[in-house]
């Protein structure tokens, strides 16, 4: 299915402007349409203006859909559009007519207007209309909640026909924004509460308010009820600027162990301020979790902080041991020992700076590649290359590949770059890697003396190869080759599914 800017861009001449502004109605037009009780089509007209394309569609929360089909990419004309076209060449709101048909279902139609406001602040041209469809097979005498509702819906409607709805947004939310049936408070314009729906009076019991919201001046009970005055005062001013006619961002109010997010949002019909829709949502459980997330996450952090010092120690251990054996064989295995265990220290390392079990794996192998070329004797020298990117990697899989690419850099320049009769060896290794659909390709690409002739990858008994073995195949469930190149030196490939099997 093509995007609104897709079908916008492919059927009409509107520029980027308005087509940001349709977008940002698509995106904040759930609160009228759950206002409304009705479903929102956005249409745009094609063809000379003669039909209409439907671009976008949104369904009410709070009442039955018209609509079972999605209606998006449906072009309509004729007789069927006629209310569309009185909306958009006459630039009013369309509310006559009698009910049609949808199959079984009875809707009633209404047109709306969709201006955008020019830079010095008046209103531009009609750049589309959005329908106002009503399902009316349960219709009934509404109570208040739902009068209210509709009244809401009426000016915000008269505020897109105006192009002052929906709000230009000064910054990106990152909260879920409240819905109507979270919270509904309406102010009239000195800022008093003409009415609260039953959860929104909820909301406010749950910050220590007692009595009923209707009446209160609801800035001045934000600064009184929230626990930190600072934060009371500016829950205050965005009550305030809403009903100054501006659309402030949201703001979350925390008193006696709850916490409730709000939205105001102006109301001005035709330009004149009348007050201000502000929506509540207790989200006390919300931050409750967010905030034993953040403390599991330090503790995870802590952990692998404790992991890391405790692998140093570890290897400080076995270095201090090395140094104090004679036995060439046995000094070599407990340096080996120290190299493995600070690779898997450097992913722990990496994990106490992460905010979640997943590790940036390209600074891991460059701190792993140039450890191994200090390996080589100090007559040799052999460069360390990387290729491409590994990008993020959970941290299992991380732990276990820092420990297979440790031991074939190592064997790269210790077996490939032998010093001979005193003199080293001039070479490089290559670190390859890309992605491919769920797999990771890796390679390890020295340019050194090669495999014995006699050597066989399966039955190999050097204990490098043996874990390297072991962890390609088991940990990581994937693959790994070690061939010579025909060119000279020796090649490691490895394929390894980047989702668990």
């Amino acid at each position: 299915m093509s995007t609104l800017r897709d079908l916008v861009e492919e059927h009409t001449s509107l520029g980027s402007k308005d087509i940001d502004h349709l977008h940002r109605l698509a995106g904040d037009w759930q609160l009228l349409s759950d206002l409304s009780f009705a479903d929102l089509l956005l249409w745009v007209p094609v063809n000379g203006h003669e039909s209409f394309l439907c671009v976008a569609q949104v369904r009410p929360t709070t009442a039955p859909t018209a609509y079972q089909d999605d209606q998006v990419g449906r072009t309509v004309g004729g007789p069927e559009v006629a209310h569309l076209t009185i909306a958009y060449r006459q630039g009013r709101i369309w509310r006559e007519g009698d009910p049609v048909w949808y199959g079984d279902t009875p809707a009633r139609h209404e047109a709306i207007p969709v201006r955008l406001r020019d830079a010095e602040g008046e209103p531009g041209s009609v750049i589309g209309v959005v329908g106002r469809d009503t399902n009316l097979s349960t219709a009934r005498t509404p109570s208040q909640l739902e009068l209210n509702y509709l009244t809401t819906a009426d000016d915000l409607a008269q505020m897109m026909a105006d192009g002052t709805f929906p709000p230009i947004s000064r910054r990106i939310e990152t909260t879920s924004a409240p819905r109507v049936g979270d919270g509904l408070i309406r102010l009239d314009a000195s800022g008093k509460v003409t009415y609260a729906s039953p959860n929104a009076q909820s909301a406010f019991r749950r910050l220590g308010f007692a009595s009923h919201l209707v009446g209160e001046d609801l800035a001045a009970l934000a600064a009184r009820l929230a626990d930190d005055p600072l934060e009371g005062t500016d829950a205050s001013a965005r009550v305030l600027a809403a009903l100054g006619g501006e659309a402030p961002s949201r703001k979350e109010i925390e008193a006696r162990g709850a916490t409730v997010l709000t939205r105001a949002l102006p109301l001005m019909p035709a330009g004149v301020p009348i007050g201000a829709l502000v929506l509540v949502r207790d989200v006390t459980e919300v931050r409750r979790r967010d905030r034993a997330l953040v403390t599991k996450d330090a503790t995870i952090r802590e952990i692998h902080h404790r992991v890391k010092n405790n692998l140093q120690t570890v290897a400080a251990l076995l270095r201090l041991q090395a140094r104090r054996v004679e036995t060439p064989s046995a000094k070599a295995a407990l340096e080996e020992s120290v190299r493995r265990v600070a690779s898997i220290a450097l992913v722990h390392e990496t994990l106490s700076m992460s905010s979640d079990e997943a590790v940036e794996f390209d600074g891991i192998v460059d701190r792993v590649a140039a450890a191994a070329a200090e390996v080589g004797t100090t007559a040799s020298k052999v460069a360390m290359r990387r290729n491409g990117t590994f990008g993020v990697l959970p941290a299992e899989m991380a732990t276990s590949l820092v420990m297979v690419l440790n031991e074939l850099l190592i064997n790269a320049v210790e077996h490939g770059f032998p010093e001979i009769d005193g003199v080293g060896a001039v070479g490089e290794v290559v670190v390859s890697a890309h992605r491919h659909r769920k797999q990771l390709h890796v390679t390890v690409v020295d340019n050194g003396r090669g495999l014995p002739e006699t050597f066989d990858a399966e039955q190999g008994g050097r204990l490098g190869l043996q874990i390297v073995r072991a962890l390609v195949t088991g940990e990581l469930s994937g693959t790994i080759e070690l061939r010579a190149r025909p060119e000279g030196g020796t090649e490691a490939v490895l394929a390894l599914p980047l989702t668990k099997r």
